[in-house]
């Protein structure tokens, strides 16, 4: 689920400076708005310093103290998206088409069964942990704009072997789609930071992703790094676009060596990929 905001209770919160004026009121908010709005997509804007950000009926954020800020679009988004900047002195809306991803399937066969469905009791209490740690992780809302500096891919050269967003089918088993873009390359290879951003999570030996790195990019556009051989970052520590964070491996559940790739945005799952080569955004 998205998190949500109580617009009330944002706009209660900005300074009386920005909530009043003593003469004349101030010009409702400017909006302006770049992306790929397409199931996965996303989508980059500016407008009115710490503007309340609307999306579809939830207040969901907060611009930035510069006026920018970043919006998400899920695998399974609707056809239509309603997006709504507020401020005390007024609103701006921009209605967009969403639309449908090119979404393959993907058959993985041979996989052990606990890696498929899980019976095994403490396996499942340990998973369930494991779970509660990193939906902690990608509830991580940064006030950051790592975004702005748009993406590189986080290895080199590597071999894309799955798209994002295919129906997966594991061992015959229908099961969610695949929410991540994954990367075939070698044991070892190195895992660079696409862009800035705040480590909001760092574990090795996770059940299905082995090592695990998250990266919020600002305002809760996170990335995730899965089935890591080595993990050269900590929570809470800040990188660099470029920056080495970890090697790739073949932990938890894989076939063989590689790097799964993913995005979210308040609960919403994204094409990492989309957003390589767009940026830098700027005013």
């Amino acid at each position: 689920m998205a998190r949500g905001l109580s617009r009330r209770a944002v706009l209660a919160a900005l300074p009386l400076s920005a909530a009043f004026t003593t003469t004349a009121r101030a010009a409702a908010p400017g909006l302006s708005l770049t992306g790929k709005f397409v199931q996965g997509g996303y989508a980059v804007g500016r407008t009115t310093p710490r503007a309340v950000i609307d999306l579809d009926g939830q207040a969901l954020t907060t611009a930035s103290a510069n006026g920018w800020f970043v919006i998400g679009f899920d695998r399974d988004a609707l056809p239509t998206s309603k997006l709504t900047v507020t401020t005390p002195d007024g609103s701006a809306v921009d209605d967009r088409t969403i639309a449908v991803g090119d979404f393959d399937v993907q058959r993985i066969d041979g996989l052990p069964p606990q890696q498929v469905t899980p019976t095994d009791p403490a396996l499942l209490e340990r998973i369930t942990a494991e779970n509660a740690r990193k939906v902690a992780g990608f509830a991580s809302q940064a006030d950051l704009e790592g975004f702005r500096d748009g993406f590189i891919l986080p290895v080199v050269g590597a071999r894309r072997s799955a798209r994002f967003g295919g129906q997966r089918i594991l061992n015959g088993e229908p099961k969610r789609p695949h929410y991540g873009v994954d990367l075939a390359s070698p044991v070892g290879a190195p895992v660079r930071a696409p862009a800035g951003g705040l480590v909001c999570f760092a574990e090795t030996g996770l059940h299905y992703e082995g090592g695990l790195v998250l990266v919020d990019h600002g305002q809760g556009l996170v990335t995730a790094y899965l089935h890591l051989s080595k993990i050269l970052v900590a929570t809470g520590t800040y990188v660099k676009q470029g920056q080495l964070i970890a090697e790739t491996g073949k932990e938890g559940r894989a076939t063989g060596p590689h790097l799964c790739w993913r995005m979210k945005w308040r609960g919403r799952n994204l094409d990492p990929s989309l957003l390589v080569g767009a940026g830098p955004f700027r005013a």
